[in-house]
């Protein structure tokens, strides 16, 4: 079974607010990647909240979606990483999505998905990015997983596969990056 995991607790500090709900060509920041995990032919989707996950809910369309709430999201990444990653308990194949990646869409999930190996991850141009996939080895080690960094650490290995053709890999951190994405 394939889950694609969207990571998005975090509370937006440097947007200044929920910026999983805003507007990126006329749709919540997150719908987007949920968007890209309903269209990338996985078995279930889990999205990951954590600050402000009762306003998201209500804002953004989850149907069909599995939603793992982490209490422990102000810890990083990792937390929510290990939140998504028990929820998707039972996967031979976990796709990580960020939430704030509106230009990351399917067909770089299917290309990464096609990759050999553990662990794949997309790279634009070289530069590391998602999506990245998981598989039984690699999600074995999710216990090492500290901090705000994910799998970053463990990722060394990992089979590269160039998307750069495929999206824009930039994430929406701040209010200026928004208005590049919407320029």
């Amino acid at each position: 079974m394939t889950t694609a995991l969207v990571l998005a607790a975090g509370e937006g500090k440097r947007f200044g607010g929920a910026k999983q709900l805003a507007l990126v060509r006329g749709r919540a920041l997150l719908a987007h990647a949920v968007g890209t995990a309903r269209a990338a032919g996985v078995d279930r989707v889990v999205v990951v909240l954590g600050a402000r996950a009762d306003a998201v809910r209500a804002a953004v369309d989850l149907t069909g979606v599995d939603v793992a709430v982490c209490d422990a999201w102000a810890q990083g990444m990792s937390a929510s990483l290990r939140c998504g990653l028990r929820a998707a308990a039972g996967s031979d194949e976990v796709v990580v999505l960020l939430g704030d990646q509106p230009g990351v869409g399917a067909d770089a999930v299917a290309r990464v998905r096609a990759a050999p190996g553990e662990a794949a991850r997309a790279v634009y141009d070289g530069a590391p990015g998602h999506p990245v996939v998981l598989r039984a080895g690699m999600l074995a080690r999710a216990g090492e997983l500290a901090g705000d960094a994910g799998f970053r650490d463990l990722l060394g290995a990992a089979t590269r596969v160039e998307c750069g053709d495929l999206g824009d890999p930039r994430d929406i951190d701040t209010r200026d990056d928004l208005e590049v994405v919407e320029g």
